[in-house]
C-alpha cells in the first residue's frame, strides 16, 4: 500500500523574542505566574513585514531544502492556519505563489489548534488517494494579531511562527512497521463553541475580532479528549503507549501536556515540549515541536510519534506515524 511519508521538515518563526517579563509592563501579570501555570516562558511576536505567509513560506523553504526536494517536486501545498494574509486567496496559494509554483494546486485548512493534525490526515488522503505524490504540510499563525492585548488571560499564552512538513507517498508493506502515517482519528464538537472563540469574522462584525477563551473550561475538557482519540489510534495499530518512542502534542499549556501523558502512562522523557520556547502558536506548534526534537537527533527515522491536538470548536485529533 501507499504510505505518506516525511521526506523533510522546517521551521520559521518571526525575529523578536517576549520574554514573559516584557508582558509585565503590558498587564497585570508575573514571570511567576505565567511560568507556573502554563510553563511558557518567552514567544515570538510577528513585527512589520513578518505575516502568516511569510512565516509559512520560510517554514517551507527550509522543509523543501531538508528534503533536498525543490518546490518544482510539490504537487499540493496545504496550510493550516486560523490567522490568514486575507480573507481570500488562501495563504496556501499566497505561499505557493512565493515559491515560484504555478503548477498543482493549495488551500487553507482551519480547524485551530488541531489544524496540522487535521492537514497532515488530509494530506495522507490525497496522497493514498492519487491526487498528489508530494504535499507540502505547512502549519502557520500569528494570533498576535487576534489577540487582547488588555486581556491577561490570553495575551500571556499564545506566540507566532510556523512549520512545515514535506509528505511523499511510497509503497510499503502495510504493517506497523512501515514508515509513514499509520492512523488518523479527528473529532469535532461545535457545542463548545463559546468556550474557546474569536468575536468577530467578515460575515458577523466585518472585523477579524479579538480571541476570547474560557480557561478553566478548556483545561477541564482537554486531557480527556486527547486521551480518547491517542486511545483510539493506539487500538487502530495495535500499538501501546509502551511501543511510542515519542508524543508530540499541541504546546498550549505545560499541565495539560504533562496530565495526559500521565493518563496514558507516557513517562515525560519521550514527550516532546517546546511551550517554554514557542507558547501557543496554534497550527504552527506541532511541527515547530517536530523540527526542534529531529533537528536536535531526538526524533530519528523508524521512530514511532503520536501527533495530538486541541482547539477551537472543540476539535480535537491524534496522529500515529512512523518517521
Amino acid at each position: 500500500m501507499i504510505r505518506s511519508v516525511v521526506r523533510g521538515y522546517g521551521a520559521a518563526l518571526p525575529k523578536r523574542v517576549v520574554p514573559n517579563k516584557e508582558l509585565e509592563s503590558i498587564v497585570e501579570t508575573s514571570d511567576e505566574w505565567i511560568v507556573q501555570r502554563t510553563g511558557i516562558r518567552q514567544r515570538y511576536i510577528a513585527g512589520e513585514g513578518e505575516t502568516t505567509a511569510s512565516l509559512g513560506e520560510q517554514a517551507a523553504r527550509a522543509a523543501l531544502e531538508n528534503a533536498g526536494l525543490t518546490p518544482d517536486d510539490i504537487d499540493l501545498v496545504l496550510v493550516a492556519t486560523s490567522t490568514p494574509d486575507n480573507t481570500f486567496p488562501a495563504t496556501a496559494v499566497n505561499i505557493q505563489n512565493r515559491l515560484g509554483m504555478t503548477h498543482g494546486y493549495a488551500f487553507d485548512l482551519q480547524a485551530v489548534c488541531s489544524g496540522f493534525v487535521y492537514a497532515v490526515a488530509t494530506a495522507d488522503l490525497h496522497i493514498r488517494g492519487g491526487m498528489a505524490k508530494r504535499v507540502l504540510v505547512i502549519g502557520a499563525e500569528t494570533f498576535s494579531r487576534i489577540l487582547d492585548w488588555k486581556d491577561r488571560t490570553t495575551c500571556v499564552l499564545f506566540g507566532d511562527g510556523a512549520g512545515a512538513l514535506v509528505l511523499e507517498g511510497q509503497e510499503s508493506e502495510g504493517t506497523i512497521a512501515d514508515r509513514g502515517v499509520l492512523t488518523a482519528h479527528l473529532r469535532s464538537d461545535g457545542t463548545h463553541k463559546e468556550k474557546l472563540y474569536v468575536d468577530g469574522g467578515p460575515s458577523t462584525t466585518g472585523t477579524v475580532g479579538h480571541l476570547r477563551m474560557e480557561g478553566r473550561e478548556v483545561f477541564k475538557h482537554a486531557v480527556g479528549m486527547i486521551t480518547d482519540v491517542i486511545e483510539a489510534a493506539f487500538a487502530a495499530t495495535d500499538t501501546t503507549a509502551e511501543d511510542l518512542d515519542w508524543l508530540v502534542p499541541h504546546q498550549a499549556n505545560r499541565r495539560i501536556i504533562d496530565g495526559s501523558a500521565k493518563k496514558l502512562g507516557i513517562p515525560p522523557e519521550k514527550v516532546v515540549v517546546t511551550v517554554d520556547l514557542h507558547g501557543n502558536t496554534s497550527a504552527a506548534s506541532i511541527p515547530l515541536a517536530l523540527s526542534v526534537a529531529a533537528g536536535d537527533g531526538r526524533i530519528k527515522q523508524g521512530d514511532l510519534v503520536m501527533l495530538e491536538a486541541m482547539g477551537g470548536g472543540f476539535t480535537w485529533g491524534a496522529l500515529l506515524l512512523r518517521w
